[in-house]
């Protein structure tokens, strides 16, 4: 019970924290209309978005494996919301793309020690994953709907007001004195839950980590191409203005949230492989209709359905790279996650170029082909090797070892 309370507050942190990597692409039309940025120039700033994130990510999570590092939960939130409220008060491109990069760098230090958190917590399960994964989607979900009211009200230069969801929940983290003791497998202060997995014969299998990271690159690419042309597609294709526009990335990252939280069910009915093998073929359907059809109420609905289909793997790649790196939690959730927010990332602005060249329906219509890779590699993935005496599939019988401390009581320890 207090472990769900503590999960909670842990999801409300993700919900802020990845409302700003939202709002970036969010924030690409009204920079496009305003300052007559071409697509590589926009999808240059979700480079800098994912650049240095893509480095930073990896290696905290290797950090997050030798000590416990959940101060980043709200220090990563807060640098976050400072990045995306700086992006607009500067009017040279290079202003914003810095601005954009450290708000990269606060997304990228937030997420290993927040799934971390989140794995501890729910016991290791896909849908404790999926609860902590959603609150994320819900952020990113909402980013569109408050940029639009911003930056209709304020303009561009009003961007420091999107920094005040992050401002006001860093200091209800900071009142409440609230810190997630994440434990670790190599940390002295570990409980032995962790550590008892390896020593009874629960090893590494990074073979298998190997093409789950794959995997996630080809996940990465599909989400943040739509991310960042979707509402530009509307626009360059049906006329409509740029908050139209934004409606198109509202549905897709709505879908997310319903995704997530059905890959999560789905994961623990069936199985987390089935949640990636099927996901993945539905998803490069729902892009055509994207691409084929004729009206924008249809895209609109294909959008929403993609970020569903899309969103079922999710939480299962996740549990799966921890599952397949038991005895070093922190690098998988950091490899993995910095693969999936990054690598498309930094893949953007050859898609921005090819934009520019060929149509941004065009490029749209890769994708279909983008996602049939992973759906094909999933069936390549074995289930995580069991250690002695517990279950493979995402279910853990390990009890509670974690729980909110004061920072004086977990700075004694």
């Amino acid at each position: 019970m207090k472990n769900k309370r503590d999960l909670g507050l842990l999801t409300v942190t993700h919900g802020v924290n990845d409302m700003y990597q939202g709002a970036i692409p969010a924030l690409l039309p009204f920079l496009q209309a305003g300052r007559g940025y071409s697509y590589t120039l926009i999808t240059g700033i979700t480079l800098a978005a994912t650049g240095l994130s893509s480095l930073i990510q990896p290696l905290v999570g290797l950090l997050a494996d030798r000590r416990p590092l959940s101060w980043l939960i709200p220090a990563g939130m807060v640098t976050a919301g400072v990045g995306v409220g700086l992006s607009g008060l500067g009017d040279a491109y290079v202003w914003t793309w810095f601005a954009v990069a450290l708000a990269g760098i606060g997304l990228a230090a937030y997420h290993p020690a927040g799934a971390m958190a989140a794995r501890t917590l729910g016991g290791g399960d896909a849908r404790s994953m999926s609860v902590f994964a959603v609150g994320g989607n819900i952020g990113v979900a909402l980013a569109p709907l408050y940029v639009s009211v911003v930056i209709n009200g304020a303009g561009v230069s009003g961007t420091w007001l999107l920094a005040l969801p992050a401002v006001v929940m860093g200091a209800v983290c900071l009142v409440t004195r609230r810190s997630w003791r994440v434990t670790t497998t190599t940390h002295p202060g570990t409980a032995g839950v962790e550590r008892h997995a390896g020593q009874a014969g629960h090893s590494d299998d990074w073979r298998a980590f190997g093409t789950l990271s794959v995997i996630s690159v080809f996940w990465s690419i599909p989400y943040v191409v739509m991310g960042s042309l979707a509402a530009l597609y509307v626009i360059s294709r049906f006329g409509v203005s740029a908050a139209t526009g934004s409606a198109t990335l509202t549905a897709f990252t709505a879908g997310g949230v319903v995704g997530t939280l059905a890959g999560g069910w789905s994961a623990e009915r069936w199985g987390r492989l089935a949640a990636l093998r099927y996901g993945y073929l539905v998803s490069a359907l729902a892009v055509a209709g994207v691409v084929l059809m004729p009206e924008i109420a249809g895209v609109l609905v294909c959008a929403f359905l993609y970020g569903t289909v899309l969103f079922v793997p999710f939480a299962a790649q996740v549990t799966l790279a921890q599952d397949y790196l038991p005895t070093r939690i922190g690098t998988a959730s950091g490899l993995t996650l910095g693969v999936t927010l990054s690598a498309g990332g930094l893949l953007s602005p050859l898609f921005g170029m090819l934009a520019d060249a060929w149509g941004v329906r065009a490029v749209l219509a890769t994708l279909i082909g983008i996602l049939l890779v992973p759906a094909a590699l999933a069936w390549r993935l074995p289930e995580p090797r069991a250690a002695e005496g517990q279950p493979t599939g995402g279910h853990s019988n390990r009890p509670d070892v974690m729980s909110p401390q004061s920072d004086q009581a977990q700075e004694s320890r």
